[in-house]
């Protein structure tokens, strides 16, 4: 037998219109009953029939998300805020990834066309913005970690060059010296971020020192062979520096590996705050970015989104600095 709209209804204790606009994201319903009747149409399974309500309303009630990956931590973490937030208003998400692959990014935007209502996009790659701009077309969108707003989409980041010199600043202020640093993707937005503000941060916190740089990937397997390229130097660096905890995490293997003791022999850290970065031996030390939030709070900025309203600002998170075992406190530095 299939469960119809006005048996969640009767079940919640509402109207009918009551629960068509608590499972549309309407705003005009308290967040409590909203939260009564998802609950109850999840119970009852209801399930709407999307081809004639899209053909009434022009909604499908799903979000489209486009990432430039799904593996990994960061992107785990990203996904649950995201679906957090779409399942407490009844909406649904379609996920594609275009692996890393800026030229496949256009094919994976133009495939949620008329399949969604508006797109959540991530494009940490540093390009032409126009093009990007393009491929989204009239869909509302938020645009995740991105080098530059247009000015017709919102946009949402993290302060990456911020959060970098707050780092190199604590690993001086730790009395470290030679000062390493495991970039990320030179096409990375996030990367080149990072990176800028490493350098920056060096330069003003110890004049006359020459930048250490070493490439990475963003993933464990370049974090290793980076540490091994550090290793292999005449003189070992005091500290390093990783542009995520991926490589943060393989650059600790591979100093294990070594012999080398971590802080004590090389002071180590990296950034983003995935959970296993508090689970490893000794657990690292890195800059915090709350990515479940960074993933809700863009989902909320989209669902507030009408047509003709006043774009928010641009938002970037402050990443917060989390001292673990992996470095020293300021107050054991000499």
């Amino acid at each position: 037998m299939n469960v119809t709209i006005k048996d969640v209804a009767k079940r919640a204790n509402v109207s009918v219109a009551t629960v068509s606009r608590a499972l549309n994201g309407h705003e005009n319903v308290t967040e409590e009953v909203r939260k009564r009747v998802v609950s109850i149409a999840n119970e009852l399974r209801y399930s709407p029939h999307h081809a004639a309500r899209s053909l009434s309303s022009r909604r499908t009630h799903t979000v489209g998300l486009v990432l430039p990956d799904l593996h990994g931590e960061f992107f785990s973490e990203l996904m649950r805020g995201i679906d957090r937030v779409a399942r407490e208003h009844g909406m649904h998400l379609l996920v594609s990834s275009y692996h890393g692959h800026p030229e496949e990014q256009a094919a994976a935007l133009r495939a949620m066309r008329g399949r969604v209502d508006g797109l959540l996009v991530m494009s940490p790659f540093v390009g032409n913005p126009e093009f990007l701009s393009e491929n989204l077309g009239s869909l509302p969108a938020v645009l995740m970690n991105t080098q530059a707003a247009d000015g017709t989409h919102a946009a949402l980041g993290i302060d990456n060059y911020g959060g970098a010199r707050a780092m190199v600043r604590h690993l001086i202020d730790c009395g470290h010296r030679r000062i390493a640093f495991i970039g990320g993707p030179s096409n990375n937005f996030d990367a080149c971020e990072r990176l800028r503000g490493y350098r920056d941060e060096l330069a003003s916190g110890l004049p006359g020192t020459q930048p250490w740089e070493v490439a990475g990937e963003f993933d464990e397997a370049s974090g290793h062979r980076a540490a091994q390229e550090l290793l292999s130097a005449k003189e070992r660096p005091d500290a390093i520096f990783a542009a995520n905890d991926m490589m943060a995490v393989g650059c600790l293997f591979a100093l294990s590996q070594a012999g080398v003791q971590v802080p004590q022999d090389i002071a180590l850290a990296g950034f983003d705050d995935i959970p296993l970065s508090r689970y490893v031996v000794p657990s690292l030390t890195t800059m915090r970015v709350d990515i479940d939030e960074l993933g809700g709070r863009a989902m909320r900025t989209l669902l507030a989104m009408t047509p003709g309203r006043v774009l928010p600002e641009p938002v970037a998170l402050v990443p917060g600095l989390i001292v673990r075992q992996s470095s020293c406190l300021p107050s054991d530095s000499s």
